[in-house]
């Protein structure tokens, strides 16, 4: 069996069962064999009939005796069934599941798991799972042992997956190549792959299918780290970049001529940055901070330097709203040293003649190549491989990289999936700027947080942004406000005689930049727009953030939309509107109240939502993990210290290489 052969091949899938399937990402047969149970329900207590106790979970095997279905007078539709066995016979109840009359006969031998309660006056196994009992084959799969329940989609079921999956199972697990040497398994206790995708799917045990998931995400983790690692050697070993001097006397005049004085951890950002590209391998490092922490002071300090050495520098945003953003901050910072800033973006072409800092967004891929570049700074966006670095300079030294970020990143997910980026941290805000009081605001108060708002607004002459999830209404999220609707409500309602405007990224280039340049100047006093207002809007006069089904967002995601205000020494609200009743929802939302770092909401986020809904991971083009969780600190770090073991021998592994295929990180590719 091929298991990278489409999945519409097998026997009882076909065209149309394979679309159901795409929606849960499965298109070829190894897509299905890698589609692991979230969990399992426990059926392996095989009772008697007469030993079942009310509220206990058993699986009975018997006869059936008789079936019918039973139409109550409030037009509920039952099926009402009895088994029996050598002890006794108990009854059995499913709901609106008229076809069961049709498949099950009195006198069939039959399986059912479920748990016992009360109906009416008898005992009663509640809407079991079942199968029958063929003479030929006595292995049950849905009852009688630990059943694998499975992320489903409209027309694809648990029972229908696990079907599927013992079917090829076993020609399957020829054709499974062990990416890893017996030696490594061993010095690890790991068991073989072909065991682990049995036991993950149909375990003897609850320890086996445990030993089956730490196998899979052992072998997902290690080849993460290898691909890091490769990357890291690759870049210092490879290749070489422009060693700068620094005039550290000239650094320090720089630095107390800035309008503002820099933070502790500023300082130690920017030590590090300009100790990296004092050497002649390239610098690859990651600012991580806060929005508003200013890390684009830290990166216009790299590029004075840069400057000061007659080199050029390269910024990078991933949207003409944060380009725009940038050049000013560095015209600000810069201009009155004699630096040239220019600016390329989709709609802004720079002046004919010479830049030493160039900022703009992927239209920087489509220009010619720029000479003498000894830094590229990319901002909130994937990684950079080595054909994007060609298209953006030119000449055999390569650029010192640093890339800028906002998105609060777990410990574990930094060591994982940047551990071929050196890192540094902003973890102060500036001097003086105040903390954002936030509020968490239920239906009922939605009416009252409005009228408060305008007030605000009219009585201190402040801004307000008010945030949407999606641009217009959805079928599928009926409870779900829409960005587009609200607005057109609260101009004619609330905000009436309010200057109000709408930005959201379905809008024209002009358009945005139009409406934002409105919003800047205080000619528009409330913005309602989508999350695209979470990178790159700098308002310092905005103190209120109204985010509506904030149950939509992680935590990271609505601390860096809080952080558009808060940027002066104003008083700053966020009011976080909830339509959710939901306990666990309400206590994750009220983390926001009292926790101001993002790095802090991130770990909250991935032990509470998990590493499928890390804020950042799919935009920086992870891959989607299917065994391995971010929250086994242990088990990464393990797998690190395995990669380090392996990584000169690689090529003798050639199962391993094959695999590393599936876990490269994304780099960025001009579209």
């Amino acid at each position: 069996m091929e298991i990278d052969r489409p999945v519409r091949y097998l026997k009882s899938v076909g065209p149309l069962m394979a679309s159901r399937l795409e929606k849960l990402n499965i298109r070829t047969i190894k897509d299905l064999l890698y589609h692991l149970p979230f969990r399992y329900d426990d059926f392996t207590v095989k009772t008697r009939v007469s030993d079942v106790r009310v509220g206990e979970t058993v699986t009975i095997s018997g006869f059936i005796k008789e079936i019918k279905n039973v139409f109550t007078k409030h037009g509920k539709r039952i099926q009402e069934g009895i088994v029996q066995d050598d002890s006794g016979q108990i009854s059995l109840i499913w709901f609106n599941q008229m076809y069961l009359t049709k498949i099950l006969h009195a006198g069939i031998e039959i399986s059912l798991s479920g748990k016992v309660d009360f109906f009416g006056q008898k005992k009663a196994l509640i809407s079991p799972e079942y199968e029958i009992i063929s003479p030929e084959n006595k292995e049950t799969l849905h009852t009688g042992r630990l059943v694998p329940v499975y992320p489903e989609t409209k027309g694809i079921s648990s029972k229908w997956i696990r079907k599927r999956i013992n079917d090829i199972l076993s020609d399957a697990l020829f054709t499974i190549e062990e990416a890893l040497p017996d030696s490594f398994l061993k010095a690890h206790d790991l068991m073989p792959i072909a065991q682990a995708i049995k036991e993950i799917h149909f375990p003897t045990s609850q320890t086996q299918a445990s030993l089956a998931r730490r196998r899979l995400a052992f072998e997902e983790l290690l080849a993460i780290q290898l691909s890091v690692l490769e990357r890291k050697r690759s870049w210092s070993n490879k290749e070489s970049a422009s060693a700068l001097k620094i005039d550290r006397d000239d650094l320090t005049q720089f630095i107390q001529n800035l309008p503002f004085s820099l933070t502790s951890s500023q300082i130690t950002a920017t030590k590090e940055i300009l100790d990296d590209m004092t050497k002649k391998s390239p610098m690859n490092r990651l600012l991580e901070g806060d929005t508003g922490s200013g890390k684009t002071v830290v990166a216009a300090i790299a590029a004075y330097e840069t400057y000061k050495n007659k080199l050029k520098a390269i910024f990078m945003a991933p949207t003409e709203i944060l380009a725009n953003q940038h050049a000013a901050t560095l015209k600000a910072l810069l201009s009155s040293h004699g630096v040239r800033i220019g600016l390329l973006t989709a709609s802004h072409k720079p002046t004919e003649g010479d830049y030493d800092v160039l900022v703009g967004t992927q239209a920087l891929l489509f220009r010619d190549q720029m000479e003498n570049v000894a830094l590229l700074v990319i901002d909130e966006q994937h990684r950079f491989g080595v054909s994007q670095r060609a298209l953006l300079t030119k000449g055999k030294l390569s650029p010192h990289i640093l890339t800028m970020t906002a998105t609060p990143i777990p410990r574990t997910v930094a060591l994982t999936f940047f551990g071929d980026l050196d890192l540094s941290i902003i973890d102060q805000m500036p001097i003086g700027r105040k903390l954002v009081k936030t509020y968490i605001v239920p239906p009922e108060k939605r009416s009252d947080a409005f009228v408060w708002v305008k007030n605000e607004i009219l009585t201190k002459n402040t801004q307000a942004f008010i945030i949407y999830p999606l641009i217009e209404e959805s079928e599928t999220l009926s409870d779900v406000r829409a960005a587009t609707k609200e607005y057109a409500q609260l101009s004619e309602s609330f905000f009436k005689d309010v200057a109000t405007g709408l930005l959201h990224g379905q809008m024209k280039s002009k358009e945005k930049s139009d409406t934002l340049e409105h919003f800047s100047q205080g000619e528009i006093k409330v913005l309602v727009a989508t999350p695209v207002v979470e990178v790159g809007i700098d308002v310092p006069n905005a103190t209120i953030m109204v985010i509506e089904g904030a149950e939509r967002f992680g935590l990271a995601q609505l601390h860096q939309l809080r952080g558009r205000v808060g940027r002066s020494d104003k008083t700053s609200s966020c009011l976080i509107l909830t339509q959710t009743e939901n306990e666990l929802v309400l206590k994750r939302l009220s983390s926001l109240r009292n926790i101001y770092s993002g790095a802090a909401l991130a770990e909250i986020d991935l032990k509470l939502r998990g590493p499928g809904e890390i804020y950042g991971l799919r935009q920086h083009g992870f891959p989607e993990l299917k065994a391995a969780d971010l929250n086994d600190q242990q088990l990464m770090l393990e797998t690190k210290e395995a990669a380090k073991d392996l990584i000169d021998g690689l090529d003798q592994l050639p199962a391993l290489r094959k695999s590393l295929e599936s876990y490269k990180i994304d780099e960025v590719s001009p579209n």
